[in-house]
């Protein structure tokens, strides 16, 4: 997947908020399966079964990506995953 990138017309300088972004969600031993799909639906927009396999994946490799798109969209999501105790960071 590519990174949009956007100059700025004033500076020409690339827009880091308009770069799409990864949101990773780690694997933890504190969180029940259930606690993280349920969170993934509510939070993430996920249906249940893409939210249960997204807890497999990071259950099994440690982290699983749960979100891509723009910072500004990834940075609430982060907040409330953090808030409900998920490990999580976008990239």
């Amino acid at each position: 997947m590519a990174n949009k990138e956007k100059k700025s017309p004033e500076t020409g300088t690339l827009d880091k908020e308009s770069e799409v972004r990864t949101l990773i969600l780690f694997n933890d031993d504190v969180n029940s399966f259930d606690y993280v799909i349920e969170t993934l639906v509510e939070v993430c927009e996920h249906d249940h079964l893409q939210a249960e396999n997204c807890a497999w994946v990071a259950h099994f490799k440690g982290k699983c990506p749960v979100k891509t798109g723009p910072y500004e969209d990834l940075k609430p999501r982060c907040e409330e995953m953090t808030h409900r105790k998920l490990t999580v960071e976008i990239r």
